[in-house]
């Protein structure tokens, strides 16, 4: 069976006290929640990460990264290693996310060197991919899907994949208010474990969770995460109110 997840991606939000009051809440929250084979994960900023690890001690609440330098140290200004995430009790990174596709230049070679970090040092990667608007309207987003996976990722070993969360987000659906149907989220996620069995076995594409990211909100949750291929969500918005992300979490 695979791991059901829930991870909130705070981007660009909250301060110190407000990420540990969130924190703080949503542990209470979610306390007495059935939550076997479901993990919950959060990623903020990255100075409100150690802090954040502290907070979430005692519960079932993970704290991540929303990115991650493929370089051990050097002139890299203003970037992050495994090794210093590691060394505040972080294990797991975000990669690939849409707005760091976009805004921040990443490639998808880069991506592949990040990965291949992240595995080096033991660690987790979410790995984020999905199509823009144009993509989809010409007919064109399985093409790109494929191209951004194999890119990025085909390039590992089999036993890699151990390591490996999808987060499929269509980029016309990320703080747009657009949702990809249930039905569009269940072609896409399946037509990706297909390109998977067919590189590695079924196995490995069976193993793999796949979530979905693009305007989960408590009122479409359920319906997106009852699809087979949907094995949970990478939230955005709605994971900075407790009400909406313990609302998705119940979904799950």
């Amino acid at each position: 069976m695979r791991t059901k997840i829930v991870a909130g991606n705070w981007k660009l939000n909250n301060n110190k006290e407000e990420s540990k009051s969130l924190i703080k809440s949503l542990k209470k929250a979610i306390k007495n929640l059935p939550l076997e084979n479901t993990r919950v994960i959060v990623a903020p900023t990255f100075v409100n990460l150690s802090s954040s690890v502290k907070a979430a001690k005692k519960s079932v609440i993970e704290v991540v990264a929303q990115n991650m330098h493929q370089a051990k140290n050097g002139a890299f200004t203003g970037e992050v290693s495994a090794d210093m995430l590691k060394a505040i009790g972080v294990e797991t990174v975000i990669l690939g996310h849409s707005e760091r596709r976009t805004y921040f230049n990443e490639t998808d070679a880069a991506l592949a060197e990040k990965v291949d970090a992240v595995l080096e040092n033991g660690m987790e990667t979410i790995f984020c991919f999905g199509e823009l608007l144009e993509d989809r309207k010409s007919d064109n987003h399985f093409k790109v899907v494929e191209s951004q996976l194999s890119n990025a990722l085909f390039h590992l070993e089999a036993k890699d994949w151990g390591s490996i969360i999808l987060a499929y987000e269509p980029v016309w659906a990320i703080g747009t208010g657009e949702t990809a149907s249930p039905e569009q989220a269940q072609e896409m996620h399946a037509f990706i474990r297909s390109i998977i069995e067919k590189k590695y076995t079924k196995e490995v594409a069976d193993s793999v969770s796949i979530l979905y990211g693009g305007s989960v909100k408590p009122a479409n949750a359920e319906e997106i995460f009852s699809k087979p291929d949907v094995d949970g969500g990478l939230i955005g918005g709605a994971a900075l109110k407790v009400e909406d992300f313990t609302g998705i979490i119940n979904a799950i």
